[in-house]
């Protein structure tokens, strides 16, 4: 193996290592809840926790990795990484997972902002979507692998501090070893500017929404889920579908590459809320089949459809400004990854959990169908202006 080709899966180890931490105490909310004595709506709360982290970091500091480079901020996700399991592992608490979930989001704001351009550096090659595709798929595998673990943990022997979290910093300190050892070849700018507004471009915002209602339902399934399960004694199921509605996403990504951006999209705003209903049935009459295919329809959507989909439609948009508009399509995924779950959080407290999932699930198929209906006329219009 060539040196790039060793440096650039040395950097995706780190940040599947990362991203790993991220979701690691999802089959343990309920469980953290209970001890604290809160409902779904404080534990969708402690959840978004993530995004008060990573919106300030990728807005406010994106040209950081131009100022300090690249390598520095890996490491230090990858310390915050560590430092947030450790606080759960040491408090097993709904405030806890609060503040570690802070700090995750700052980590994976930090390693986000870098991320892919520090990959394209290290693998020195002529195609832009190579390092690209490598980002995306060793952070989605550790976004749903570490609740994956944490399930597999808890089937053996059930505890509040599993053996999946020991594992997470045994794994993130061998990845800091190994990130340590990569060159870091970007020419440092000590006055590069650090905030980075977002940019929004004439008929892109039909796009981003779109990535608003994926991650919306992406983060109701890893936040509300788990309590909804408990009540069919399947809750250490919830590490699996977290896993399924994330990391199986990556299964569809290499169809979506073909596919124009506008079609992919509106694919992904059909199946979604079709996904979410299989879904939302199976965890509320207990049937973890029909959970576990809901959630594998809604990753299909969430981060192969919408995901690539939306992301390569912004881009086209964006012409020299592609930075700015990442930040604004992000901006209302994580926008998405936060609010709708709170909401629906606070819903399943005062009116009961299935109350919450109907409202969620018509609130979605408005959104997919206003969405998708702006998304046709849209290439509609530009369709006509490029006949004539």
């Amino acid at each position: 193996m060539n040196p790039q080709h060793r440096h650039s899966w040395g950097l995706a180890f780190g940040l599947c290592l990362i991203t790993l931490a991220v979701n690691l105490q999802a089959p343990l909310y309920t469980t953290y809840a209970q001890l604290s004595g809160y409902g779904a709506g404080a534990t969708a709360v402690a959840f978004s926790g993530y995004v008060l982290g990573v919106l300030p970091v990728l807005l406010a500091f994106g040209g950081l990795a131009d100022r300090v480079g690249r390598k520095p901020l890996i490491l230090v996700a990858l310390g915050l990484s560590m430092l947030a399991t450790l606080v759960t592992l040491l408090w097993p608490s709904l405030e806890a997972l609060g503040v570690a979930r802070l700090m995750m989001g700052i980590g994976t704001g930090l390693a986000s902002a870098t991320s892919t351009a520090y990959m394209a550096e290290l693998m020195a090659t002529g195609d832009p979507r190579s390092p690209a595709n490598r980002v995306t798929a060793s952070t989605s595998l550790g976004f749903g692998l570490g609740a994956a673990l944490t399930s597999l943990f808890l089937f053996v022997h059930h505890s509040a501090t599993p053996g999946s979290f020991w594992l997470q910093l045994m794994l993130a300190a061998i990845a800091i070893g190994v990130v340590w050892r990569l060159p870091d070849p970007a020419r440092k700018i000590k006055d590069a500017p650090l905030l980075r507004l977002p940019l929004f471009p004439a008929g892109s915002l039909p796009y981003s929404f779109s990535m608003l209602l994926a991650w919306a339902t992406s983060g109701l399934v890893i936040a509300i889920l788990p309590s909804v399960l408990a009540t069919h004694d399947l809750q250490r199921w919830s590490g699996l579908s977290t896993f399924t509605v994330i990391s199986c996403g990556l299964l569809f990504q290499p169809w979506v590459r073909r596919m124009q951006p506008a079609r992919a999209t509106g694919l992904g705003l059909l199946i979604l809320p079709l996904s979410y209903a299989l879904l939302a049935w199976g965890a509320s009459v207990g049937s973890l089949a029909a959970v576990l295919l809901g959630a594998l329809g809604a990753s299909s959507a969430c981060y192969g459809f919408l995901y690539l989909g939306g992301l390569s439609a912004v881009t086209a948009m964006a012409g020299v400004e592609k930075a700015r508009v990442s930040a604004g399509f992000f901006l209302f995924a994580y926008v998405g990854f936060s609010i709708p779950v709170v909401v629906t959080g606070l819903l399943a407290d005062v009116f009961g959990a299935d109350v919450a999932l109907i409202v969620f699930g018509l609130a979605l198929l408005a959104g997919a169908s206003v969405t998708g209906w702006r998304i046709v006329r849209t290439e509609a219009y530009v369709t006509r202006l490029s006949h004539c």
